[in-house]
């Protein structure tokens, strides 16, 4: 639950804060350098200041999944609107395009390849945000079963039960290709 949660926050918030960040200078000044520190920093270490914050519930869960997925997507879709291909603009304008025609037909369609893969990516960052939430947030969940398993010196079921996250988090962006 918190893994598409956190994905599905993360793919409309993502690829709004990049679009607009691509087409408005004010806000790729203000948001792309937060993104940029976000996706360079020890995530892991915010983990435990979210804990504090929100408990060890779904919340906390969520926004790990968020803390890691989210700046995959922003900056790649932020990097996509602005690297449109500039005849298509030109084109548009030439064919008195109004600002939203340019963005719905123009922008978005010839940005859209590198959004998807920005959003492959934030979900195998949300795979990520997962486990290392189940690790150090909860007692529950598959993090937990690895921990347990790995302290009992069980490494067979311990690997068994990563090697099944690693084969559902493969399953699931092969889905997504």
């Amino acid at each position: 639950q918190p893994l598409v949660l956190g994905v599905v926050l993360s793919a409309f918030l993502g690829v709004g804060l990049g679009t607009i960040c691509g087409l408005w200078r004010t806000g790729e000044w203000l948001v792309i350098p937060v993104f940029i520190v976000l996706q360079a920093a020890p995530v892991a270490a915010f983990i435990p200041m979210v804990t504090f914050v929100y408990g060890i519930g779904m919340t906390a869960k969520t926004l790990a999944v968020m803390i890691l997925a989210l700046p995959v997507i922003v900056l790649n879709t932020y990097k996509a609107v602005r690297n449109v291909n500039e005849s298509l603009l030109v084109m548009c304008r030439s064919f008195l395009g109004t600002r939203w025609q340019t963005v719905a037909k123009i922008i978005l369609p010839d940005a859209s390849p590198v959004i998807f893969a920005g959003l492959r990516l934030g979900v195998a960052a949300g795979f990520v945000g997962v486990v290392l939430a189940e690790l150090l947030i909860t007692p529950t969940g598959i993090g937990d079963l690895i921990t347990f398993h790995r302290s009992r010196a069980d490494y067979a079921e311990m690997y068994a039960t990563i090697a099944s996250i690693i084969a559902l988090s493969t399953l699931t962006l092969v889905f997504l290709q």
